[in-house]
């Protein structure tokens, strides 16, 4: 057995936002494992200035890795702790290597195209017609989930965004849920869910700065508005972290992306704890390209869980990589007339 690793960079249709700033451009990078004939392809999708593994020394890691895929995969995932998006590009590879085919990972209704994963529509942010003509497109297109970026514009502005929707479309008719990447200050997050729940929206995700373990637990005691955690589960490794955090804050959702939290492993550890807490979940991905969103949408239908799903970016990037993935009415769907076209020189 025998492995290689390659620097992929991926471009944005257009330049998407979020409060900590504008991307025109997402690197990733792919393992490639080969045994015998058999070919297995893993994606570490890195998300710079967010993943924990954001390191100098992530291509040495990623050398390391290839000269030691022998040692196997429980051996490498749990060297790779502190490297989530690694382990999950590893786990991928493994998994894609004993496929039927290297991009068949999780088999079932999903990948023969008999059914549909109900995902969101992700709005980015931008000035006030950007987004409302995001959401126009998002309602036409048959999503009965929108998910609004939120904290980089006026939040007066946001507000009527928001107001506009529900004069048109009910809590029955357009689920919205609302994503600050922790753009509000502690001190003031409590007026501003206050004024966003009168909006009836679902829920928000990480409406402050995470490591604020125990404003963030205050928060989730008295907020009128269901709390998601995303980025304050990045960076806990040990089940004995996890557990302990999710006692302190008790939240009403956490968010699991793979590629920032360790893979299809650290992602489950994290729904058990939760379940046992009657936390509720559901998935996300990270910007990865069609190969690694492939993978968690596959792995992702195999849960069962029946929230609508964040998996719908892999329509944002110029050069993604051609697959069967594909968006209809709000759902993604696997579409087996379609080939996959995977080239690292595209």
């Amino acid at each position: 057995m025998k492995a290689s690793y390659y620097r992929y960079v991926l471009n944005f249709k257009r330049p998407s936002g979020t409060s900590r700033g504008i991307m025109t451009t997402k690197e990733t990078w792919f393992i490639i494992i080969e045994n015998n004939d058999r070919k297995g392809i893993g994606e570490c999708g890195i998300l710079r200035g967010l993943s924990i593994d954001d390191r100098p020394d992530y291509e040495e890691k990623l050398k390391w890795v290839c000269a030691n895929i022998n040692m196997g995969l429980e051996r490498l995932v749990s060297e790779l702790v502190e490297l989530p998006s690694i382990q999950f590009g590893v786990e991928m590879a493994f998994k894609s290597l004993d496929g039927t085919d290297a991009f068949t990972l999780f088999p079932s209704a999903f990948t023969k195209g008999f059914d549909a994963i109900r995902i969101n529509g992700l709005i980015w942010m931008g000035d006030e017609a950007f987004m409302r003509a995001q959401v126009k497109d998002k309602i036409e297109a048959g999503f009965d989930c929108i998910k609004l970026k939120i904290g980089a514009i006026d939040f007066q502005t946001e507000l009527n965004i928001l107001k506009s929707i529900r004069k048109t479309f009910s809590p029955s008719d357009i689920e919205i849920r609302v994503d600050a990447n922790g753009a509000f200050s502690a001190n003031e997050a409590l007026e501003k869910l206050k004024r966003l729940s009168e909006y009836k929206l679902h829920s928000i995700e990480q409406p402050i700065k995470p490591k604020q373990t125990e404003a963030m637990a205050e928060l989730c005691e008295v907020t009128p508005l269901p709390i998601a955690l995303d980025e304050e589960l990045i960076g806990v490794f040990s089940k004995k972290e996890k557990q302990n955090m999710l006692q302190i804050i008790t939240p009403q959702y956490i968010i699991l992306k793979p590629s920032l939290i360790g893979g299809f492993y650290g992602s489950q550890q994290w729904i058990d704890l939760a379940e046992d807490l009657n936390i509720k979940w559901w998935i996300t991905s990270a910007l990865e390209s069609n190969v690694g969103l492939n993978a968690i949408s596959q792995w992702t239908y195999t849960l069962k869980n029946t929230l609508p799903q964040g998996l719908g970016t892999g329509s944002l990037f110029t050069n993604n990589f051609d697959s069967p993935l594909s968006v209809k009415n709000g759902n993604l769907h696997y579409d087996i007339e379609k080939d996959w076209n995977f080239n690292l020189q595209a």
